[in-house]
């Protein structure tokens, strides 16, 4: 017994390691990642591991991806609800204005044709086409908004006139340096009143320009201001012929009627009306604007500056000239018609500051005047003055 006992014991071990042989691989549990098997430190369990981990992969059943899940739409507001149609367009650049400059933040017109540099200078300045137009009741610039230093060769201390009840009865003690402020500026009150060609369209300006003398260098006498002419003015412009590019053309005419006093009482009062006649041309950046005015009667008694036609005198030619984007020339030719020859001369040189290109912004400007009628009182008074300032144009 003992003996087969030993001997069957052998077989038994046999049989033992035969069935751990015929298990199946994936009896044993399979490794949750490839990572766990590359740590066996065995290679032959190493390796079995490895066989496992793959087995276990082509097992797995393929799961399909769930449907996204949709979110039910809220209800619409009616604040919100669209109607179904087309998708939006996408948004369209904004076209740029129409110029820049320093004074265009400063929104003083309806509209901004005024303003487009695609049209003449003349044409902004008068409106003259449709396009070039800025609408009623804006405030635009009319002559040049000015403070300067002045120095002249004389000034009229003791001012006189045709009128005896007009003359100062003593000299002032003036001094011959001094400051010139001035303010004009303009509004289109109408336009389109009478039915002229379709290219353009007429239009009635109402304009007020003031000027004053200042002794600021004269601490004796307190400062006063020495003269301030007020000049209100209407204007009808009607337009005449387009621009040409390279050629002289005839860009308005009108008339105006114009009232001119210094609002001083007597001996120092003066004042007189006009209307006139006008018209200006064109070519590129040449200018002339002619004027022609008759004096409006008054009495004798009444008359502050007789004979005023005389000295200041009686039609007026101007000339600009835009030399380049900066700069800027101009003369003003005035006489008498008459065979007294009187009249003055004015040379103007403007130069642009800061970023603004042509006869707009601020200025430096620069003028010589020689003649009568530098003011109202000194209107009878021959004089000339050399300034040097700033000045606001065409804002």
């Amino acid at each position: 017994m003992p003996q087969a006992a030993a001997h069957r014991r052998p077989c038994l071990l046999f049989l033992l390691a035969a069935a751990a042989l015929a298990t199946p691989a994936f009896s044993q549990p399979a490794p949750a990642s490839w990572q766990a098997c590359a740590a066996v430190a065995n290679a032959a369990d190493r390796l079995a591991c490895f066989d496992r981990w793959a087995e276990a992969q082509r097992a797995a059943p393929v799961v399909p991806a769930a449907p996204a899940t949709v979110a039910p739409a809220a209800p619409a507001t009616p604040a919100t609800t669209a109607t179904a149609g087309p998708p939006p367009a996408a948004p369209q650049a904004v076209p740029p204005p129409v110029t820049t400059g320093p004074w265009r933040d400063l929104r003083l017109t309806e509209l901004e044709g005024c303003h487009d540099t695609n049209y003449s200078a003349l044409s902004r300045y008068w409106e003259l086409e449709p396009g070039a137009d800025c609408g009623t009741f804006g405030i635009r610039g009319y002559r040049p908004i000015t403070l300067a230093l002045v120095t002249a060769d004389t000034v009229n201390r003791q001012p006189t006139s045709g009128n005896p009840v007009n003359n100062a009865p003593a000299p002032v003690d003036y001094r011959n340096t001094e400051t010139r402020l001035q303010l004009s500026v303009r509004t289109k009150v109408a336009s389109g009143l009478l039915p002229w060609k379709p290219g353009g369209s007429d239009s009635l300006w109402f304009g007020y320009t003031q000027q004053s003398y200042w002794q600021l260098f004269t601490p004796a006498l307190s400062r006063p201001f020495r003269s301030t002419d007020h000049e209100p003015e209407l204007v009808y412009v009607v337009p005449v012929q387009s621009a040409a590019e390279g050629r002289w053309r005839l860009r308005y005419a009108g008339l105006g009627l114009v009232h001119q006093s210094n609002g001083q009482s007597l001996p120092y009062s003066r004042s007189w009306n006009r209307a006139y006649l006008m018209a200006g041309a064109e070519r590129g950046p040449l200018q002339l604007h002619a004027r022609a005015w008759r004096r409006l009667s008054e009495q004798a008694g009444s008359d502050d500056n007789p004979g005023i036609g005389s000295y200041v005198g009686r039609a007026e030619l101007r000339g600009t000239w835009q030399v380049n984007r900066r700069h800027q020339l101009a003369a003003t030719l005035r006489h008498t018609l008459d065979d007294s020859g009187r009249g003055s001369v004015r040379l103007e040189w403007f130069r642009t500051l800061g970023d603004a290109a042509g006869a707009g912004g601020l200025q430096l400007h620069t003028q010589l005047f020689t003649g009568w009628g530098d003011s109202l009182l000194d209107y009878n008074r021959k004089r000339t003055v050399f300034s040097v300032g700033l000045s606001l144009v065409e804002w």
